[in-house]
């Protein structure tokens, strides 16, 4: 169906992200778990949101439609691990979407109605989601309702049902853009300052102040007279209880046994290359032989002398040499043998700007017309129109490709690189027939293909075994103690590796990628735990030891009484300073007679003001206390973060530095702060719990 096969080509639906949605591009089917872990027990929940648990099936299902819809839009169903993790990433938050989101916006008062939704998706005021998509553009890259009407009543006649839920699947998306615009135009709209907040707002920032202060710093020496008990500590601690919130994380010790080729493996590799070596050197066809004894078959990358220098000056001293050598000898460079031949040389250009008309693959008669017409004057783009099926709306000129290079080029038209500008060839490649025509390149320059007899250097089983008997003595004399642990790695001197505030599924620990095992094993673990043998990327053998966990919640008090035990003791020590600075200024009316009796000398300031760059180097306790200090009267003490303040504010002045720009600007940005925090109000509201981690 010619519709469904626009779908396949496009991109997809592009949806604006306002509140906490995430892009809808790329979704995909998850791999299957175990049966025991579909249990209906929470601790095989992937998470919690909004007070509903969401089971593994829940999730799973979600991922499911999702990879339908990609499966519409790409016709593919191949996936990097970059982004099947946006894939979670993307079912995850329409997961609170649905649960948490769009119901506290409703719940807010906003509305999409039928009429409106109408309107969106077919009327006159059509939703971007709609009007950018780009199976419904014409050739110019614009919205045709024609093709939109193609595309509608096509959905009848469809009986997969896949139109229909592609269909569904773009109003879904347009009716939550538009809760999402219509809410954040709502919050938009409530930060608007009126003419009279805006006008206080530029007054009082454009006030000065011309101010004398002493400070009577804290110093570092300890106040040894100073006692702290474990009540002050307990009430201090529940006080500000809200500040010692933490995340689940845990601390780890490991040793890591990497697998690393052995003398008897690099020698057996060396054998191997040099056996393929001698008849490297007379080789024919160098495609043939190296597919069937190299590591690495022959690549069509045609180097210049620099690329290869910053590759490797071996291989570029070898190819571009002045006396010509037939072959290079095998050398070793990191895990791998290398020997080399020079395959093909060419004059080249590094870019192409290129033209082509498409034609189906059975078109070769008409290929070789319009090559020759072409040829003769006329226009390739006006015949680009007419003929290719290339409709490319993003161009300048029809039939334009653009700038090619070897890295950024169609399989099957190399030689556009080599080309004279102006002449028309046909090509033919894996998309059809081509008529094509390099209309400017850059200067030609010589360029060698290498045909490279790699051999890499393997650990063998034996290794395999050597290193996993080695990790496996660790883990087993540990017998899963921490103590235990701990004195085989002081008796024996082996390196370990801490890691700290490691986090639940964490895909790098330390300098170790894809340690999502390591993750997952220290989790199940209890503090003290010393691992069995964990295996990463089938070359590190790990063996973990649990020295800290922390739970989510609140840090217990124990963990962190010395630290409040301080900050107890620097309040006492506050209030003591400035009692004793109270003390000594009692009855002094001016600023020299305080500095004498506090030891210490008078600093002026004339430009202290809350929208004054100058004021940003003082502290910000003695820049609020100037603020609210009248004129002409002696303020203090003042309990700042250094130190204790006495001052005195001689006088103001109104200038006219902070503008209503600046205010404006100051509103917007705490607008954008709003908004920007919003997707964290609403998952420490609805108390979001995460445990993806545990599965993906």
């Amino acid at each position: 169906m010619a519709v469904l096969e626009k779908i396949r080509v496009k991109l997809g639906v592009l949806i604006t992200v306002l509140i906490a949605v995430a892009l809808l591009s790329f979704i995909i089917d998850p791999s299957t778990l175990d049966m025991t872990l579909r249990s209906f027990s929470s601790k095989y929940d992937v998470g919690q949101i909004d007070g509903k648990s969401i089971k593994y099936e829940d999730f799973n299902e979600k991922v499911e439609y999702y990879k339908n819809i990609y499966t519409l839009t790409t016709g593919s169903q191949a996936i990097s691990e970059e982004m099947l993790e946006n894939i979670y990433n993307t079912a995850w938050q329409e997961l609170q979407n649905e649960i948490m989101i769009l119901p506290a916006i409703k719940s807010a008062g906003v509305v999409v109605g039928e009429d409106e939704m109408f309107d969106l998706v077919q009327g006159n005021a059509l939703s971007p989601v709609i009007a950018q998509e780009g199976m419904f553009m014409d050739e110019n890259g614009n919205f045709s309702r024609v093709q939109f009407k193609s595309f509608l009543d096509a959905i009848g006649n469809d009986q997969s049902g896949n139109l229909a839920t592609y269909w569904a699947f773009l109003k879904r998306s347009v009716e939550e853009q538009q809760y999402f615009t219509k809410y954040n135009s709502l919050l938009s709209q409530s930060n608007i300052l009126n003419p009279v907040e805006l006008r206080k707002g530029i007054e009082d920032n454009n006030v000065t102040s011309i101010v004398d202060f002493v400070v009577v710093p804290f110093g570092f020496e300890p106040d040894s007279t100073i006692k702290v008990t474990s009540s002050e500590v307990n009430a201090y601690y529940k006080e500000h209880k809200e500040q010692y919130k933490q995340t689940a994380s845990r601390d780890i010790e490991f040793v890591v046994y990497e697998v690393v080729p052995s003398q008897k493996d690099i020698d057996e590799a060396k054998a191997l290359i040099d056996e393929a070596y001698a008849e490297f050197v007379t080789a024919e066809n160098l495609k043939t032989f190296l597919s069937h004894n190299s590591d690495t078959p022959l690549q069509n990358y045609y180097f210049t002398q620099e690329e290869l220098e910053r590759t490797d000056a071996k291989l570029a001293d070898f190819a571009f040499a002045t006396k010509k050598v037939n072959a290079l000898e095998p050398f070793q460079q990191d895990n791998m043998f290398i020997a080399a031949r020079v395959n093909d040389t060419k004059m080249m250009s590094d870019s192409a700007f290129v033209q082509h008309i498409l034609l189906a693959s059975t078109d070769e008669a008409r290929a070789d017309s319009l090559v020759k017409v072409i040829n003769k004057g006329t226009s390739l783009s006006e015949m680009a129109v007419k003929f290719s099926l290339d409709k490319n709306p993003n161009v300048v000129n029809a039939g334009d490709i653009g700038w090619m290079t070897q890295n950024m080029m169609i399989p099957g038209m190399e030689e556009v690189l080599s080309m004279a500008p102006g002449k028309c060839v046909k090509m033919v490649t894996n998309y059809g027939v081509h008529v094509v025509r390099v209309s400017e390149r850059t200067k030609p320059v010589k360029k060698v293909q290498l045909a490279l007899l790699t051999k890499e250097i393997i650990a063998s089983q034996a290794t395999f075994q050597e290193y996993y008997g080695q990790a496996n003595n660790l883990a087993s004399r540990s017998e899963g103690k921490i103590e235990k642990f701990n004195q085989i790695v002081d008796e024996e001197k082996l390196p370990v590796v801490p890691a700290y505030n490691v986090l639940e599924g964490a895909k790098k620990i330390s300098m170790y990628e894809n340690t999502r095992e390591v993750s997952r094993w220290i989790y199940e673990a209890e503090e003290g735990e010393v691992s069995p043998i964990i295996t990463v990327d089938n070359k590190y053998f790990f063996v973990v030891a649990v020295t800290k966990v922390r739970e989510e919640g609140y840090t217990p008090l124990k963990s962190i009484y010395s630290q409040i035990e301080s900050s107890v003791a620097f309040e006492k020590r506050t209030e003591k300073l400035a009692g004793e600075v109270k003390a000594k200024i009692e009855g002094l009316s001016t600023m020299e007679e305080i500095a004498e009796a506090l030891n210490t000398t008078v600093s002026s300031k004339n430009d202290v003001a809350f929208g004054s760059v100058s004021s940003q180097s003082l502290d910000p306790v003695l820049v609020g206390a100037i603020a609210g200090a009248p004129e002409g009267k002696v303020v203090g003490p003042v309990k700042g973060n250094i130190g204790v303040y006495v001052l005195k504010v001689n006088g103001r002045e109104t200038g006219s530095f902070y503008t209503e720009d600046d205010a404006k600007l100051r509103e917007n940005q705490v607008a954008t702060y709003q908004m920007n925090v919003l997707p964290y109000v609403f998952s420490e509201m609805g108390d979001v719990k995460d445990n993806r981690a545990r599965f993906f």
